[in-house]
């Protein structure tokens, strides 16, 4: 997820690549203008005493895309950035309608951090908070090929905290750890039914194999339902 290679600096070293555009007094870029860069990389968009600034298009060699806010040569602000596999993330204001949040943040000093959206080459989505390229924070994660949606709590990139599972028909909300559900909970059916319960981890063991008493990854557990009685909601 990270960006497709990394963007050069400009007027710097021996080979300084071409440029068309407006300039400062003192010679350095300043305005509007157009640079190839030594890498083969481009930019088209705002200087300011010879960095990048403002908003602007960033085309990489790879064949990936910047268009957005820039400040000292780092992605700032409100930006989309599109990778060759086909995902983008965009960092912008806007209304994340499950969480009832208003989104603020975007790019800060040229990572993911903030309010952003990210939309991954299989089509899944995920819309919320992020905090040095890594989901955290408040979001809602939608799986294209299900429609399955988890809105709740993340933690380094993966779902902890307070949740919620959004199936058809209906629900789990409960608390997770390391991408796990884990713990109390309860499922909440459309028809006005629910069953309160636990999610208890267990270290999967294959047949003939005996089960080991050390410290496990917890990762490697597989999460099972103890259901309770099912009353009305």
């Amino acid at each position: 997820m990270s960006d497709i290679g990394s963007e050069d600096g400009e007027d710097q070293g021996p080979n300084l690549g071409t440029y068309e555009g407006e300039r400062n007094d003192a010679g350095e870029r300043h305005g509007q203008g157009e640079a190839v860069l030594p890498n083969g990389d481009s930019y088209k968009g705002q200087y300011a005493n010879g960095k990048r600034n403002g908003y602007g298009v960033y085309k990489f060699k790879s064949g990936a895309r910047y268009m957005g806010n820039y400040d000292d040569n780092q992605k700032s602000g409100e930006g989309t950035f599109y990778y060759p596999d086909g995902s983008k993330y965009e960092g912008r204001k806007g209304i994340n309608n499950h969480l009832l949040l208003f989104l603020l943040g975007q790019w800060v000093n040229d990572v993911h951090h903030g309010a952003g959206k990210y939309t991954y080459a299989n089509g899944d989505t995920y819309e919320g908070n992020w905090e040095n390229d890594l989901r955290n924070g408040l979001g809602t994660y939608t799986y294209n090929q299900t429609g399955v949606q988890y809105v709740g709590e993340w933690v380094n990139g993966r779902r902890e905290g307070n949740g919620e599972l959004l199936f058809k028909g209906y629900k789990f909300k409960g608390t997770f750890l390391t991408d796990q559900p884990h713990g109390a909970g309860k499922y909440m059916f459309d028809i006005g039914v629910q069953q309160l319960g636990d999610y208890v981890l267990e270290k999967p063991v294959k047949e003939g194999e005996e089960e080991e008493e050390e410290e496990e990854d917890i990762q490697k557990l597989n999460p099972r339902w103890q259901g309770g009685q099912i009353t009305h909601a």
